[in-house]
């Protein structure tokens, strides 16, 4: 009986070890956070057309990066940029390779809003 407990309890530690190992985030770069925001600009006018009200946040929030999910050896920063249009709100993230010139990977854009 005192076998199978102890089995049991190395069994749950192991299990609870390669979950947090597992979820470990690694915050990305900010290398790339000039070229997040000249991309913010050019992702709102791509949506709404030439504006003169578009405004960007020069401020930049470094998030967790991620794997690249085409080679798992390999991650992408996440950078978190603000723009506005008039009274809209748009959270845009952007999806860098720094470890070559920026490559731009992805990117998405959000109106932030209540409906």
């Amino acid at each position: 009986m005192q076998r199978i407990l102890l089995i049991f309890s190395l069994s749950i530690s192991l299990l609870c070890f390669s979950v947090t190992s597992h979820a470990t985030e690694v915050k990305s770069s900010t290398q790339c956070k000039n070229q997040a925001v000249q991309q913010a600009a050019k992702l709102l006018e791509f949506h709404f057309g030439p504006d003169d009200r578009i405004e960007i946040q020069p401020e930049v929030k470094a998030l967790p990066s991620i794997i690249n999910p085409r080679n798992k050896k390999q991650r992408f920063d996440v950078l978190e940029v603000w723009g506005y249009i008039y009274k809209g709100q748009y959270r845009m993230r952007f999806e860098y390779f720094s470890q070559s010139d920026c490559i731009l990977m992805g990117q998405e854009i959000l109106e932030y809003a209540s409906l």
